[in-house]
């Protein structure tokens, strides 16, 4: 898996279960440096990115994505080097034939902090609008908290067990990332 200038094929790398019979994400991955292709549950290729810390990536985006998140394919590297990681994620895109969802259309969805304000219903937006800056607030994390809920709900039922714990503060906003 460790190569410092050679690109291995994706069709050359082992899947890798995203979650193991425990239900814990791959820990042989934490605080490693490299490029990983996400895969559904039918091996689709979701999402290919690099990163420092693999799993603290992996782990954030099964809970953006937890229906997506099924399959790894993990190429490491054993010194940051930005240039070689965009390289291989660009090999591998290119090896793929077309962008990946995840690396397209619905990038924001893999990279960014979920938004809950976009679940709010119209009472709730209605409320948000008349209310004051603290009845907005407190409005925000009551939708974060409902978010949150239903994502540690499709985690459960997917048999995660990995510490989740997301970030009290963004709450404040309607967001929901990892502490």
């Amino acid at each position: 898996m460790t190569s410092e200038n050679k690109i291995t094929k994706l069709a050359e790398l082992d899947y890798i279960p995203y979650l193991d019979e425990a239900g814990n994400l791959p820990e042989e991955f934490q605080g490693k440096i490299g490029v990983y292709a996400i895969f559904a549950s039918d091996k689709t290729l979701q999402f290919i990115n690099y990163s420092r810390d693999i799993y603290l990536s992996l782990k954030q985006h099964l809970i953006r994505k937890p229906k997506s998140c099924y399959w790894l394919k993990v190429q490491t590297i054993d010194r940051p080097n930005r240039t070689q990681l965009e390289k291989i994620r660009e090999a591998w895109i290119q090896e793929n034939g077309e962008v990946p969802i995840g690396n397209g259309t619905d990038e924001a969805a893999w990279t960014q902090p979920i938004d809950g304000k976009l679940t709010m219903t119209a009472q709730e937006k209605e409320s948000y609008e008349k209310g004051d800056g603290l009845t907005q607030v407190k409005l925000l994390k009551q939708v974060a908290r409902r978010v949150e809920s239903q994502i540690l709900e499709a985690l459960k039922s997917r048999g995660v067990q990995t510490e989740i714990r997301f970030n009290p503060k963004l709450k404040e906003n309607g967001l929901l990332d990892l502490k």
